[in-house]
């Protein structure tokens, strides 16, 4: 609705502080044809689009987004954001409804999307839409970590830039710990009494201050 706001705001920003880069959330739903042009100015290398896909399946994507032919239309905006040589950081949330088709959307990335600068997995945050909803959104990764573990092997074994967020570091195997960021920042991390003697704490994210405390309960220090 103001994208034409944005595109100045940017632009006019950017132009005047050389010092300065944006990364921006995005649903990616409104970029066209008539954007590649703009978007091709060298100030946008330094804007970075997050843009959210959380499944290969149209009906699954648009389900979780709450709508019909949102990812139809990101693919169009994808090849506009192509052209344009724009950079674009691959946002999922594991979710419910999405986390045994991680595989299936790895080699959708991977073969439609390899573009992409980097692709970001993020353990769901215990906040906002999410926290009224969580017992049926949230899905713990350490109890079958197969699909999560096939999607990273996909990503890695095509040379992809796959990170994952919100997931502290022994709450996923030995080989995967690399790709665990410590995503959350202080304000809003903390951990668990049982991190005390931890190793790894200090490269490890943690949990977000609100995630539910019957987390703590299977923390293992490294």
């Amino acid at each position: 609705m103001f994208k034409a706001d944005l595109l100045e705001l940017l632009e006019t920003v950017l132009g005047q502080r050389p010092d300065l880069a944006f990364h921006i959330l995005s649903n990616g739903q409104h970029f066209e044809q008539g954007d590649v042009e703009r978007l091709r100015q060298p100030c946008y290398q330094r804007v970075q689009w997050g843009i959210p896909v959380y499944s290969a399946d149209h009906a699954s994507h648009d389900q979780i987004v709450a709508k019909e032919g949102a990812l139809a239309r990101l693919e169009k905006s994808f090849c506009h954001l192509l052209a344009a040589g724009a950079r674009i950081e691959l946002r999922t949330v594991l979710l419910s409804d999405n986390y045994n088709d991680l595989p299936r959307l790895a080699r959708y990335v991977v073969t439609r999307l390899p573009f992409i600068e980097h692709w970001s997995i993020m353990q769901l945050e215990n906040a906002g839409f999410a926290k009224n909803r969580w017992d049926a959104l949230y899905v713990d990764h350490q109890q079958d970590f197969a699909p999560l573990g096939q999607a990273l092997d996909h990503a890695i074994l095509s040379g992809l830039d796959v990170r994952l967020f919100n997931v502290p570091r022994c709450s996923v195997p030995q080989e995967y710990r690399p790709y665990a960021m410590a995503s959350i920042s202080d304000w809003k991390r903390r951990y668990a009494p049982t991190c005390a003697p931890c190793h790894e704490r200090d490269q490890c994210g943690g949990f977000f201050e609100w995630h539910p405390r019957d987390a703590d309960l299977k923390v293992v220090p490294l």
